[in-house]
């Protein structure tokens, strides 16, 4: 409990509660792990592709395939890993992961993750279960 001045106004508490629990970084609850690389030749593993794709809450070939695209590589799933084609820096792969949480997870309208992907059509949504917002992905 908070000891408050009694002359405080509704609005004094309300700016308070907000400072409090820092309510306005609304999407600071969603964060992806940062990609673990590995040489291997001529390729460039990603090692933890589970955990980035149980994050995201999204099909792992469908991030499978953004990353090529994003990185115009061909890449291949090999034992929870994705092995890219070529030499990737960590800073571009996590570019391109966060890209594709933008494009397909981050709700534009509330900037909460808690959406979920619909196909109508032939056209891709993203549903937002927290606002009801409904935006075409990858847009």
């Amino acid at each position: 409990r908070w000891a408050t001045p009694s002359n405080m106004s509704y609005d004094d508490h309300l700016d308070r509660a907000l400072e409090e629990t820092d309510a306005s970084s609304s999407a600071s609850r969603f964060s992806l792990p940062d990609p673990s690389l590995r040489a291997d030749g001529n390729f460039t593993l990603l090692e933890n592709l589970d955990d980035i794709v149980t994050r995201l809450n999204r099909d792992t070939d469908h991030v499978v395939k953004y990353l090529q695209s994003e990185l115009g590589t061909a890449a291949s799933l090999d034992d929870g890993r994705v092995r890219l084609t070529g030499s990737f820096k960590q800073s571009r792969v996590r570019e391109a992961l966060e890209a594709y949480a933008d494009d397909f997870v981050i709700c534009p309208e509330c900037t909460l993750p808690d959406t979920k992907l619909v196909e109508e059509n032939g056209t891709t949504y993203r549903q937002c279960e927290a606002c009801g917002e409904r935006t075409r992905a990858g847009s």
